[in-house]
């Protein structure tokens, strides 16, 4: 399995990155710190864990293998805390893992919709499409029935009419999955 497609199945999963990275080093790794330690602790939530990391060093963008960063992990999770005080400390908003994926879309799939809210707040891309399978975090939130992070996209001017790389609009997915809330809000949003 390659490494891109190991990475997309970890996001799909929204699990722990089995595939992606323990032993990876980064560009950022002071000599006492591993770039894991920092995913873990955003990945937990853990605030003062973060905070006593970023005392040292300051660089909260290490990456691990799936090149993700602790901001995506906080945002797939829902931690808010732990966002805000990543993006404090000048984390990139719109970094983007092998697959493309960005903080702002992770959030949307797994429906945290306060954190998408945020990022969209602090400039992230709406409309970005990831190189998987070109979905957009409406498409995601859509697929998934994540009504209050659609209703966040849609405030935010997400595109209704963008396309995935199987001609599939945020309402096709909902209308497949049927999700009829969020069908709803995507044909009321025209």
């Amino acid at each position: 399995m390659n490494t891109s497609i190991r990475c997309l199945f970890a996001t799909l999963i929204a699990t722990s990155l089995w595939g992606c990275g323990s032993g990876d080093q980064g560009n950022f790794a002071p000599p006492d710190e591993t770039p894991q330690a920092m995913m873990d602790v955003a990945e937990q939530g853990d605030l003062n864990a973060l905070d006593r990391l970023l005392a040292r060093h300051r660089k909260p963008d290490v990456r691990d293998s799936c090149n993700w960063t602790p901001l995506m992990k906080a945002a797939l999770n829902g931690h808010m805390p732990v966002v805000e005080r990543l993006i404090s400390v000048g984390a990139k908003i719109d970094a983007e893992d092998k697959g493309g994926y960005t903080a702002m879309m992770l959030a949307a799939s797994n429906n945290h919709a306060e954190i998408a809210d945020l990022l969209l707040k602090r400039g992230a891309m709406v409309d970005h499409q990831e190189s998987t399978k070109g979905w957009t975090a409406l498409i995601w939130a859509a697929k998934q029935g994540h009504a209050r992070t659609v209703a966040v996209l849609l405030n935010h001017h997400a595109d209704r009419t963008l396309k995935d790389f199987e001609g599939k609009t945020a309402a096709d997915w909902a209308r497949a999955e049927g999700h009829t809330e969020v069908l709803k809000q995507l044909e009321s949003a025209g």
